[in-house]
């Protein structure tokens, strides 16, 4: 990103990027709370997790109004105009892997109290990936990377076939013993939420190459090997 000779205007694009960050960072913490109070069937864990979306919400409520004063002040153009349209974008998306969050953590409440179907390994697996994902994404956001960008859209396939992993052994679980199912449900809507974080963090990517190139990759079929 350009520096500007207007030291107000270059402070107010660097809070944006500020905010930003720190909204990822707290969802990103988020995911991980939300799997260990599953893993540790941890319920305070679980409902102080849940707790913390207030905190998200007020980040995308901050960013959002910080991204409608700088368009209607500043007027951006070109790369400027990309990026603050980019930032309103991602808010959206770290809002929303926020819910997913949540929506773990919920689920690890009602699993709190029941035998587990089997031990936790995929489901972890998952999160980590899903995790780092966002990481890369908004690293790749700020340092306007479009390879690690690109880096963070191949990896959703991997999250992708953990999850439908875990469908394919919890569906067997269910057919053997009805009992399990409500058990098996549980999981498997948390292996679907890890899915959804995953696909938010390579909406952010994709942002981050059309902030950058100017080309979007959206509804590809297959990834190219550069941008």
């Amino acid at each position: 990103m350009a520096i500007h000779t207007d030291r107000k205007y270059e402070e107010e694009l660097s809070d944006l990027r500020r905010h930003i960050l720190e909204m990822g960072g707290l969802v990103e913490k988020q995911i991980a709370w939300a799997v260990q109070a599953l893993t540790a069937r941890d319920r305070a864990l679980a409902e102080a997790t849940i707790r913390k979306d207030h905190a998200v919400n007020r980040l995308d409520v901050e960013i959002d109004d910080l991204c409608i004063r700088l368009l209607a002040l500043r007027q951006p153009a070109a790369r400027d105009l990309r990026f603050i349209t980019t930032a309103l974008k991602i808010t959206t998306d770290l809002e929303r892997i926020g819910d997913m969050a949540v929506n773990i953590s919920e689920r690890a409440l009602e699993l709190a109290d029941a035998p587990s179907l089997k031990p936790y390994i995929d489901v972890p697996r998952m999160a980590e990936i899903a995790a780092r994902m966002l990481r890369e994404s908004l690293d790749a956001f700020v340092r306007e990377d479009t390879a690690l960008a690109l880096d963070v859209c191949r990896s959703d396939d991997e999250v992708d076939n953990l999850n439908e992993q875990i469908f394919r052994e919890l569906l067997s679980f269910m057919i053997e013993d009805p009992q399990t199912i409500t058990r098996a449900m549980g999981v498997l809507f948390i292996s679907k939420y890890l899915e959804r974080i995953a696909d938010h963090a390579t909406n952010i990517a994709e942002m981050v190459i059309f902030m950058v190139k100017g080309k979007s990759i959206r509804h590809v079929e297959e990834l190219p090997p550069t941008v």
